[in-house]
């Protein structure tokens, strides 16, 4: 198979994401991997680390055909707009943040990149700089006028998605209505069979409620949404199992015969997924028009420029970016 054309992230230049993207140098890569950031910026991160890293510019205008060598990275070079030190956040840099994502998530519309990987931002900084941000998810899914995205968290042996993601308890239930339940159970079917290949994927649906409902004794989300709307799904061949409680649907009886969970809110999901594979998982964005993954973990600032990191949750996302666009190529440069 021919390589193809990936663009990586660094998030937060204050983080650790520099230091990501250098520590993959170490090795090569199958395939045509384009650091989108400040050249200055990771020489200086290189330097603090004791690194020696060749840092190869590449733009639009004349983009590689072969993958780099081992000591070596591509960059397309994008400017901070202003001086980093490792662990210390800027808002002036919100801006850069945003440019590099934008430069990414364009060129894989445009097909110069078969899928993009992202390292950690800092949500916080960038909404100080007087910039309205949620996320990756939700800034990738406007950017690529989609209306509806699916967060999944992958980890060898389970797949976790997400009805609802970054919302206080206390709304989640009014949010899961039935014209959402649906919309995001078809994305996770479609996506698992189109972008993981998976012939008939097999999908468990928690309650929302303790004991799925308790018959309707500790909630009626299950018999009154939750129910019906699965009913209607598999009438339409989608192979859901459940209501099923939180508390025994993590076991093994159950994990082994299906592809992916599908939780009602954050918490209920991913804390397991995270006590089983942290560190060794990735986040999908399933529901796009192109192929986006990112690490499992934060911006790590106290870790910046130390050297005491692991490349293990980025590996994976440049892995299972790699399987998801198998069938893809991207444009000839």
């Amino acid at each position: 198979m021919s390589p193809r054309r990936f663009a990586l992230t660094p998030g937060e230049p204050a983080g650790i994401g520099p230091d990501l993207c250098l520590l993959l140098a170490g090795g090569s890569q199958p395939h045509l991997l384009v650091v989108i950031a400040s050249r200055d910026l990771l020489a200086e991160r290189a330097a603090q680390l004791g690194l020696s890293v060749q840092l190869l510019c590449v733009s639009p205008a004349a983009w590689p055909d072969a993958p780099c060598p081992a000591g070596s990275l591509y960059v397309w070079d994008t400017p901070l707009r202003t001086a980093v030190a490792p662990g210390q956040l800027d808002r002036r840099n919100a801006a850069y943040v945003l440019e590099t994502l934008t430069r990414a998530g364009q060129g894989c519309l445009r097909g110069d990149f078969a899928g993009m990987i992202t390292a950690p931002v800092h949500k916080g900084v960038i909404n100080e700089a007087g910039i309205a941000f949620s996320g990756h998810t939700e800034f990738l899914a406007d950017l690529t006028g989609t209306p509806q995205v699916v967060m999944m968290l992958a980890t060898p042996g389970l797949r976790v998605a997400l009805v609802t993601t970054h919302l206080p308890l206390k709304e989640v239930a009014a949010a899961i209505t039935p014209e959402r339940l649906e919309r995001v159970a078809r994305i996770l079917h479609r996506d698992l069979l189109e972008k993981f290949g998976i012939a008939r994927p097999r999908i468990l649906v928690c309650g929302l409620n303790p004991h799925a409902g308790e018959g309707g004794h500790l909630g009626r989300e299950e018999i009154e949404v939750i129910e019906p709307t699965l009913a209607r799904l598999r009438q339409d061949g989608l192979d859901l199992v459940g209501p099923l409680p939180a508390d025994t649907l993590f076991t093994p009886k159950h994990l082994e015969h299906c592809d992916a969970v599908l939780a009602m809110y954050h918490d209920q999901g991913l804390p397991v997924l995270k006590y089983k594979g942290f560190g060794a998982a990735v986040n999908v964005t399933l529901g796009m028009p192109i192929v986006r993954t990112s690490v499992d973990h934060g911006t790590a600032l106290d870790l910046a420029g130390t050297g005491r990191i692991d490349c293990g949750s980025l590996r994976v996302a440049l892995d299972t970016a790699y399987q998801m666009t198998a069938g893809v190529r991207s444009r000839p440069a």
